[in-house]
C-alpha cells in the first residue's frame, strides 16, 4: 500500500489533490505541523529534512514535490496526468516538473525574504523577473501549462500558484488569476483543500 505524508495546508496539499486526481488508494499519514510532529523521530527516519510531502511505495521512498508527481503520474497512467515516454509533451512535461523546485520556488523565496538572487552564474533561476516572465507566457495560451493537456505538473503548478498570490508573493496578474481559477474549480481541489480543513478543525485548541 503506498503511504502518503501529509501536514494540512502545506505543499504537500497539492499531492492530496493529485491523488484524488489519480483515484490512487493510498494510506495518510497526518501529522500536526504545528506540533511539531514533522520534527520528531518517527517522521525524521522517513524524511531527515523534516519536510512534507513524502511517499512510500512498496518500501520505495519518494520525497520532493516534483519526484512525487512524476512518480505517481506514471504509477497510474489510466489517469492520463502524464504523457508517455515518445509522445511530444513529454518533454514539455518534465521541464515544468522540475523548473518548478529548481527556479520558481527559489526566486520567490527570495523575493520574500528579500535577498538578491546572487551572482548570475551561481543563481539556480537567474533573475525573478526572468522566471514569473516564463511562467507566463507559457500560461497565456491556456487553460493549462501544455495548452489542452492537464497534466500531473498543472496541480504542481495550480497549487503553488495559488498559495503565493494570495500571499502577495507572485502578482495576481489576468493569466495568473484564470490559470488559478481554473485549477481551484477542480473536484479534486475542493476535496483536497476542505478535508485539509477537517483536518485542522480536529486539532483546533477549544474555544
Amino acid at each position: 500500500m503506498l503511504t502518503f505524508f501529509h501536514m494540512p495546508q502545506t505543499r504537500s496539499t497539492g499531492i492530496r489533490m493529485l491523488l484524488d486526481e489519480l483515484g490512487a488508494p493510498h494510506d495518510m499519514s497526518v501529522m500536526d505541523g504545528k506540533a511539531g510532529q514533522n520534527r520528531e523521530p518517527a517522521y525524521l527516519a522517513v524524511n531527515p529534512l523534516g519536510k512534507v510531502p513524502a511517499i512510500v511505495d512498496d518500501g520505495a521512498l519518494v520525497t520532493e514535490q516534483g519526484a512525487i508527481c512524476l512518480y505517481l503520474a506514471d504509477k497510474f497512467p489510466a489517469a492520463g496526468l502524464a504523457p508517455p515516454i515518445g509522445d511530444p509533451l513529454r518533454g514539455p512535461y518534465l521541464r515544468w516538473l522540475f523548473l518548478y523546485g529548481s527556479a520558481f520556488e527559489p526566486a520567490v523565496v527570495d523575493r520574500a525574504m528579500k535577498r538578491e538572487p546572487g551572482h548570475a552564474a551561481m543563481s539556480p533561476y537567474g533573475s525573478y523577473d526572468a522566471v514569473m516572465a516564463t511562467v507566463t507566457t507559457q500560461l497565456t495560451p491556456g487553460p493549462w501549462l501544455l495548452g489542452d493537456t492537464f497534466t500531473a505538473a498543472d496541480v504542481l503548478w495550480g497549487m503553488a500558484l495559488d498559495w503565493t498570490t494570495k500571499f502577495g508573493l507572485v502578482p495576481a496578474d489576468p493569466v495568473i488569476a484564470a490559470y488559478v481559477a481554473c485549477v481551484t474549480a477542480r473536484p479534486s481541489y475542493i476535496s483536497a483543500t476542505d478535508g485539509d480543513k477537517a483536518l485542522l478543525a480536529i486539532h483546533a485548541p477549544p474555544e
